[in-house]
């Protein structure tokens, strides 16, 4: 009798054990492997698991990628990841509840780590750290997690967040204090720092640049500190160093005054709630897909925090004036399509607009204060691809697309992208449409071609107290 009751429980044990995925196992979670095509990678790049890491996210570009370096010291790109969600606008994270994604250089020690998170696996940024403390800024719990799914947080796949997860983790184990992580805005490019040169938040952006500038010239960790509420970098630098990134300065520098000089304009981007890599997006509209794969909360916590209708289309380009003031609003899917960008060229020579006459002051009161390129929003119409031919679309407060009128793409993790591949080609068929500043074109273009990778090359190593480590719950 005895016997078959402990055949019985084995068999009920075996069977639930059969209905759980092992890598959900919150006893299991923190020994994630590094997938051996990841560690083939590293193989072929010679690099090995115990060596540093640096991370670098993008808002702009919804993308997150993991340095490694290599065995002459100096940081090699290992992989990038396409980001499956981000929330808020570009720009610093600055109190609680703001829904936005900390910018800055962060600081990822051992006890930040948390396998036990309500979004799979996650690693607590550090934020608010030394320079977010000396500004007042407020928040906590900012992550990196899986889930798909952000209210202020980095969010990847889950299958991504485990390798990157497992990777921060053999480095920890190497002998490495603590991970640095820049989260930017977007790319430091030239053309970039041309086209948000009026945002309130260049002069922020710029003295992250300084940082990253180090970091591509020396292919090593910048040090970090902070000092008169500005990042300070490398302090105590070699004077031969020094020179060099003053040198990428000023050629930087020279570039963003050319391309103003042709003619640039000055843009600003205004997103519904974030964003996520265009990969993810054209997923869900070849599948026609409007559901989560995973719906499951993690303990006692709902996953479901980001706005599913945000990411209905890209961002509004917001095409500013000399005085920073809003000409003329441009919707499409993403920022850097040739075909919105030919538009944007094309209504920065076109005189501002003046605002709406019919708008009553009492509605005018009401309207948010996030879309300053109100009035000079009238009416939005689709390029219908293949046709040339131009569909009105409902229109809501201020000009912005309405609920009823579009799709609502939820997140997306149905689909875990292969990492390092490229975005289908920009499809050749697509109309270029042409954008009168009274009258902006609501343009669905395909993305663009992603660029190969460059080695950028260029260590932060701030003391520990200039990043209070924050307790993991998510």
């Amino acid at each position: 009798m005895a016997l078959k009751q402990f055949a019985l429980v084995a068999f009920v044990a075996l069977s639930l054990a059969a209905c759980e995925e092992d890598r959900y196992r919150g006893s299991a979670r923190h020994n994630i492997p590094i997938p051996a095509a990841t560690y083939a990678l590293m193989s072929e790049k010679g690099m090995s698991k115990d060596q540093p890491i640096l991370i670098r996210s993008y808002k702009k570009e919804s993308e997150l990628e993991i340095w490694k370096r290599k065995a002459n010291g100096q940081y090699a790109l290992l992989k990038t990841y396409p980001m499956c969600r981000w929330s808020g606008q570009l720009g610093p994270k600055v109190r609680e509840g703001d829904r936005m994604a900390p910018e800055g250089f962060y600081a990822i020690s051992p006890a930040q780590m948390n396998p036990n998170s309500s979004y799979y696996v996650s690693f607590n940024m550090g934020y608010p750290n030394a320079f977010d403390r000396a500004h007042g800024r407020t928040g906590s719990h900012l992550m990196v997690h899986g889930a798909c799914s952000s209210a202020g947080c980095y969010s990847m796949t889950d299958d991504q967040m485990g390798e990157i997860y497992a990777l921060v983790r053999e480095a920890h184990n190497g002998g490495q204090r603590a991970v640095q992580m820049q989260a930017l805005p977007f790319r430091m490019t030239p053309e970039n720092l041309a086209k948000h040169r009026l945002d309130p938040n260049i002069a922020f952006w710029k003295n992250l640049k300084e940082g990253t500038d180090y970091f591509d010239v020396t292919g090593d960790e910048p040090q970090v500190a902070v000092n008169g509420g500005r990042y300070v970098f490398n302090g105590n630098g070699d004077a031969s160093v020094v020179q060099a990134v003053q040198r990428k300065r000023q050629q930087d520098e020279t570039q963003v005054a050319a391309l103003v000089a042709k003619g640039t304009p000055a843009i600003k981007l205004i997103y519904d709630d974030g964003d996520q890599h265009g990969s993810f997006k054209r997923t869900l509209v070849a599948n026609g897909s409007d559901s989560l794969n995973r719906t499951a909360s993690w303990g006692s916590r709902d996953v479901g925090v980001s706005r599913p209708d945000a990411l209905t289309s890209g961002p509004r380009v917001v095409v500013l004036d000399d005085k920073g003031r809003a000409k003329t609003t441009i919707r499409a899917e993403s920022a850097d399509n040739e075909v919105v960008l030919a538009a944007v060229a094309a209504a920065a020579t076109e005189p501002a607009a003046k605002p709406e006459a019919s708008r009553s002051e009492p509605a005018r009161a009401e309207a948010p204060r996030a879309a300053p390129a109100a009035t000079a929003t009238t009416q939005l119409a689709r390029v219908q691809p293949g046709t040339g031919t131009q569909e009105p679309v409902a229109t809501g407060s201020f000009g912005t697309a309405s609920a009823e009128s579009e799709p609502f793409y939820r997140r997306a993790l149905s689909f875990v992208p292969v990492i390092g591949t490229r975005p289908a080609e920009q499809n050749a068929s697509a109309p270029v449409a042409s954008v009168v500043p009274t009258s902006p074109t609501e343009v669905v273009a395909p993305l663009p071609p992603r660029r190969a990778d460059r080695l950028r090359t260029s260590r932060v190593d701030e003391p520990a107290a200039a990043f209070a480590s924050q307790p993991a719950t998510r």
